[in-house]
């Protein structure tokens, strides 16, 4: 209805052009700054985290046609630079010998949820591939979205060339996703699985008696640190450089095998995956550069927000309309996958005797990425996981697009 009417009396869809470039940034940065701002001052707000906030910004505005759903600023801007410049400096807590030692039993359970996300794929494609057109790129895309996050679906979405049904896909993760984590909130509060799984951080939340502790664990969280002008610029620097070699050598690698065969294939896609190799250098660097990158502050900041406005991009195509009429079997696909995660990840932790935060973090690091498990830890007052969960949900963005390939590829995608 708003489309219609900007259409009619402004000449295009929204009330804001598409090559209004200085008007979306504004909006676009704005929009991230305030989620950021309520998630450090508010508790309704820490809970839902300062991700999905920009997000559920995002949904409103392009709903309400307020602002395009495609322009140069998300594609070229966002998707182009700030996207893969955010991977690496995210990536550089991701020091593989540290995350082996401090991450404990966490990767345990969370490795579970990843075995979970690639059975509820295999699953859900062989109830619904007869009904959905394309389904076997969806069903890559899900699992490293499922496994990682955002960006690994971004990154399998242009290996497997998705086209259309990626945003109707997009449409669908992005709404069961926020649905998903008020669910996993509410089992955290929950008398069934308090009397089932213990639950030693939320034990001690309640002892401590602090009741503010909601509203102020993410902003001391992202205190102020000591950060220079030499940090900033070597942080723009490593992350500039990172992507390029990335590119580099998935252009020469990717020349080399040629594309011939499903095994060749999936090798050439494989290989050939700027996203894989953006993954393996900053991985690299930070496993066997961590003296150097002890000394650089600001990375997580500033790939965070980078990602934050990532997120916001993402949230721009999520039709309510659209995800009703046209993509309600997408819904059941990614709701079939993400309901096989939470079964793998609370059975096998019950199983194991894992505790309750620990079950609830990993999955959401599944299904979200360290970001938003991160949020969620911060936000209940569980500060002693928020280190694992960050370090075990950047793992998944290493092993998500890895994984999104082979299942890609052992569907025929």
């Amino acid at each position: 209805m708003f489309a219609a009417y900007f259409m009619e009396t402004l000449g295009r869809e929204s009330l804001i052009a598409a090559d209004d470039t200085w008007a979306l940034l504004t909006l676009l940065m704005g929009s991230v700054a305030f989620a950021i701002f309520l998630e450090q001052k508010y508790a309704w707000a820490s809970k839902i985290s300062g991700a999905i906030i920009a997000l559920l910004i995002a949904l409103l505005a392009s709903n309400l046609s307020l602002i395009p759903t495609s322009c140069p600023l998300y594609d070229d801007v966002v998707w182009g630079y700030a996207v893969p410049m955010g991977i690496p400096l995210l990536l550089l807590q991701c020091n593989m010998k540290k995350i082996w030692r401090e991450t404990g039993r966490m990767m345990v359970i969370f490795l579970i949820g990843a075995a979970g996300t690639v059975a509820g794929a295999f699953l859900a494609y062989g109830l619904l591939r007869a009904y959905i057109p394309g389904l076997a790129a969806v069903a890559a895309m899900m699992t490293g979205s499922y496994i990682g996050g955002g960006v690994n679906f971004a990154a399998l979405a242009d290996q497997f060339h998705a086209g259309e049904i990626a945003g109707s896909a997009t449409v669908a993760d992005n709404l069961l996703m926020a649905l998903y984590f008020f669910a996993l909130l509410f089992a955290a509060g929950m008398k069934f699985f308090r009397k089932h799984y213990t639950h030693p951080h939320i034990d001690a939340v309640a002892k401590s008696g602090d009741l503010s502790g909601a509203r102020t664990q993410a902003a001391a969280y992202w205190s102020r640190k000591d950060i220079s002008l030499k940090d900033i610029a070597m942080n723009f620097a490593y992350a500039a450089a990172v992507v390029f070699a990335a590119k580099l050598i998935a252009h020469l690698v990717g020349g080399w095998i040629p594309d011939t065969g499903v095994g060749m294939h999936m090798l050439h896609t494989f290989l050939g995956s700027e996203y894989v190799w953006i993954t393996t250098v900053a991985m690299a660097c930070a496993t066997w550069g961590e003296k150097q990158v002890e000394k650089l502050a600001g990375s997580q900041e500033i790939g965070t927000y980078l990602i934050y406005l990532f997120l916001f991009v993402i949230g721009v195509p999520a039709s309510v309309a659209k995800i009703l009429t046209e993509t309600p079997l997408l819904l059941v696909f990614t709701g079939i996958m993400v309901v096989v995660n939470m079964l793998f990840c609370f059975v096998g932790g019950k199983l194991l005797h894992f505790d309750l935060e620990d079950i609830i973090l990993a999955s959401n690091a599944n299904i979200g990425g360290p970001t938003t498990a991160a949020g969620m830890a911060i936000s209940q007052g569980w500060s002693a996981l928020v280190g694992p969960v960050m370090l075990i949900g950047t793992f998944g963005y290493v092993i998500g697009t890895y994984l999104g390939i082979l299942v890609g590829g052992a569907l025929g995608a």
